[in-house]
């Protein structure tokens, strides 16, 4: 190979990582052993590209927090490879996998976890202050970012659902990752709301952000730029949608 050739291909692959979240392959994970064994995931093998809001759809048992749970290094899986975000899941030791979830990873629940006693700017602030400067500057933008900038003194029990959830997607945004991980954002919230929640992820790929949204719900489906369906643990369909809707127009 000429030194030109080796050169282009070096730079292909050094411009591979950039465009993919995720990609993983032969996922398998496996609780217990012998004929006890629980299969919740068997032999996955999908890409996400950056910048997409994917949608990864299934009934309950099917795997779909699981796998969302070994994206974020909160559960190892037992075969098979796992990158995000140009790192290798499986070569991370405890600290690293640590450093990972701070750096990469922003969480977003269907419950929001915010700690009761502390204003909406102190429960984005924790976060903050876990991963850079500026803690209070930063928190403060976050919140304005998801529309909550004339809430932030306000208490968890003043807040409605939807802005609770808004200050859990602000949380996820201090860290300013490259991922969020959404398992069923909207499925404590009344339809109205939610679509807001789902307006307010579908910008945050507006600004670069990748997106994995975990619902049982197949109508969120038609807002995503991808579509993964899981069932009993196996990937059954991995399709891009041509034309994703605006989250306003969805219904429920």
């Amino acid at each position: 190979m000429s030194h030109h050739a080796r050169h282009v291909a070096t730079a292909a692959t050094v411009d591979e990582t950039p465009r993919r979240a995720i990609r993983a392959e032969n996922l398998t994970k496996t609780y217990g052993a012998g004929s006890t064994a629980v299969h919740a995931l068997e032999d996955v093998t999908f890409e996400i590209p950056r910048g997409e809001l994917v949608v990864m759809l299934g009934p309950s048992g099917s795997g779909k927090t699981t796998m969302l749970n070994v994206i974020g290094a909160l559960d190892a899986p037992t075969g098979g490879s796992l990158e995000v975000m140009g790192t290798s899941l499986s070569d991370l030791d405890e600290d690293e996998r640590t450093r990972y979830r701070l750096s990469t990873i922003g969480f977003v629940f269907q419950f929001f976890n915010l700690v009761p006693t502390l204003t909406a700017l102190e429960n984005v602030e924790l976060l903050a202050e876990l991963t850079g400067d500026h803690a209070h500057r930063r928190a403060r933008q976050a919140l304005a970012q998801v529309g909550l900038g004339d809430r932030v003194d306000h208490f968890p029990g003043q807040l409605s659902g939807g802005e609770q959830q808004r200050v859990s997607i602000a949380r996820a945004l201090v860290k300013d990752v490259p991922l969020l991980l959404c398992d069923e954002p909207t499925g404590a919230l009344d339809i109205d709301t939610g679509k807001h929640i789902l307006r307010v992820l579908r910008d945050t790929t507006d600004r670069g952000h990748t997106v994995l949204l975990v619902t049982h719900n197949s109508e969120i489906a038609r807002m995503a730029d991808r579509v993964l369906r899981l069932l009993d643990g196996r990937l059954v369909t991995d399709e891009p949608n041509a034309t994703p809707l605006a989250p306003e127009a969805l219904q429920w």
